[in-house]
């Protein structure tokens, strides 16, 4: 059952983003990155060739989608609101803190998760709402560019002697990988909840996702400001545009992060350049794949089958808490341990299993709802003591 308020090419993209982040998060057995020894010549072919299509695919990519949609649907909120003379930003400020309790749930089955990021980020929304297009642009590019990635490479220059510290990723990753290996239920529920979450920041920090996640939020709000992403021939021509620019920038960009380290010696330098690259890349790359999948399902006969992704997109929430919680079973030691006995490829095929078992789900769900079950608790609690 759908609201007519809805965009249906939101939910496509949201339900693709999603769909994406799962595959990766499969072949990585859920940030555990432990694996059998593979022997089979032809195995070890599949193994690396789905791990670098999937990678190149959706790696950086269907986060990035995912977080662009965050900041579309507050738009949508905000407006609606905003066109009944009310003011939607306090209630969305609630609306973050109900999510980072989502994503704390989140995080007690997964260490890569992402609402607790999103929730702190979100804020930035609040004092951008009200702010011309131009500026939001403005301030959205420059946290594009990954101002901090910029200081830490020119300090390094001017200080040659400079040394970064160690990385709190890798140390708080490695005190959770050792729980992921030997740790009961509860011991894990506990480590995840803290050194998994610390995990997880800390790679937002040190790689840039908290610019680069708040510069998506606003990029999607100015899109939803817009009207992208409705169906009509100036929208269709600005996504093909956006589309050949973005291939074209895309592939000097990803060759220019891969060929840096046979230049540049110096780690200081080498880290925060390769972010800022890296980051521009793979933005260039989420916007070909929106710019492809809005033109083909506006244009093509293939838009009532990427159509049937939008239940899936919008039952996002329950479809991403419930993904680490099987995903968690499976791979950790305090359910199945699976992770040293499916190599990439049989991963991958699981993952593809778990999927359309989500999907098939989603659909029969949405016949006969408005929402899905986790987004229904999150709704009702967002608008409660509401006259």
């Amino acid at each position: 059952m759908n609201s007519p308020s809805r965009i249906d090419v939101a939910d496509v993209l949201r339900g693709f983003s999603v769909m994406g982040i799962f595959l990766i998060h499969c072949i990585e057995h859920f940030n555990f990155y432990s694996f059998p020894e593979v022997e089979n010549p032809w195995l070890k072919f599949f193994d690396k060739a789905i791990w670098d299509s999937v990678f190149f695919t959706f790696s950086g990519k269907g986060y990035a989608i995912f977080a662009l949609l965050f900041g579309f649907s507050f738009f949508i909120q905000d407006n609606g609101r905003k066109l009944k003379g009310e003011d939607f930003r306090p209630r969305f400020a609630w609306r973050l803190v109900l999510l980072f309790v989502w994503g704390n749930i989140n995080a007690m089955f997964f260490t890569g998760e992402i609402l607790v990021l999103y929730s702190l980020v979100g804020f930035s929304l609040i004092f951008v709402a009200r702010l011309s297009n131009k500026t939001v642009f403005i301030i959205l590019t420059i946290l594009m560019l990954q101002p901090v990635e910029w200081y830490k490479m020119i300090y390094a220059l001017v200080n040659p002697d400079f040394v970064p510290g160690k990385s709190l990723t890798y140390y708080y990753f490695g005190e959770a990988y050792a729980v992921q290996q030997n740790g009961n239920f509860t011991e894990t529920l506990k480590m995840n909840l803290w050194d998994g979450q610390m995990a997880s920041l800390a790679y937002a920090w040190e790689y840039g996702r908290i610019f680069q996640t708040a510069a998506l939020f606003m990029m999607g709000m100015l899109i939803g400001r817009t009207g992208l992403l409705l169906q009509n021939d100036s929208n269709l021509k600005f996504w093909k545009k956006t589309l050949l620019i973005s291939v074209i920038c895309f592939f000097p960009l990803n060759g220019l992060a891969n060929m840096l380290p046979d230049f540049i010696n110096n780690k200081a330098v080498l880290t925060p350049l390769q972010t800022v690259v890296r980051s521009l890349a793979n933005l260039s790359f989420m916007l070909f794949m929106m710019g492809t999948l809005i033109n083909v399902y506006y244009l093509t006969r293939f838009h009532k089958l990427l159509g049937k992704l939008a239940p899936y997109g919008m039952m996002s929430l329950t479809c991403y808490i419930t993904q680490s919680m099987v995903g968690s079973f499976l791979f950790y030691n305090w359910g199945l341990g699976l992770h040293d006995k499916l190599s990439i490829t049989f991963s991958f095929l699981l993952g593809i299993v778990l999927f359309l078992l989500q999907f098939s789900f989603a659909r029969w769900w949405m016949k006969s709802h408005r929402h899905g079950p986790l987004e229904y608790l999150w709704r009702k609690a967002t608008w409660i003591g509401a006259k």
